[in-house]
């Protein structure tokens, strides 16, 4: 069993900024830990892909968030994060961390990122 635990989330004005922390009860220094993810709901909408990285730090972005946010991770602090930029209304959602760890999938609780002025 594998618990991720969110946090940095909060409210912020537009074109503010957040970082988001996962913090993972198992190693993540292991090509057996790929990919990871950040994924988001918004009120009424279904749950979507933001960014992810592989094992080999490869990473990739939704289009509506390349530029803007990024992705990484710590294997020495078994943390991934997500750096948010230049933050519009519309990336106000739920943010939940997910992480493949040999070949299950884990998902954190979430945390709930409001964007506005």
């Amino acid at each position: 069993q594998v618990q991720m635990v969110e946090s940095g989330g909060g409210l912020v004005q537009p074109g503010g900024s957040l970082r988001l922390s996962c913090v993972c009860s198992r190693s993540i220094f292991s090509i057996n830990v790929s990919p990871m993810a950040w994924y988001r709901q918004a009120p009424g909408k279904e749950r979507e892909l933001v960014a992810a990285i592989t094992s080999g730090d490869s990473t990739n972005y939704a289009d509506s968030v390349k530029g803007r946010f990024t992705i990484s991770r710590d294997g020495g602090k078994n943390t991934m994060y997500l750096q948010m930029n230049s933050l519009k209304p519309e990336d106000t959602a739920v943010y939940y961390c997910n992480g493949n760890f040999y070949g299950m999938d884990y998902w954190g609780k979430g945390t709930l990122v409001t964007v506005s002025s």
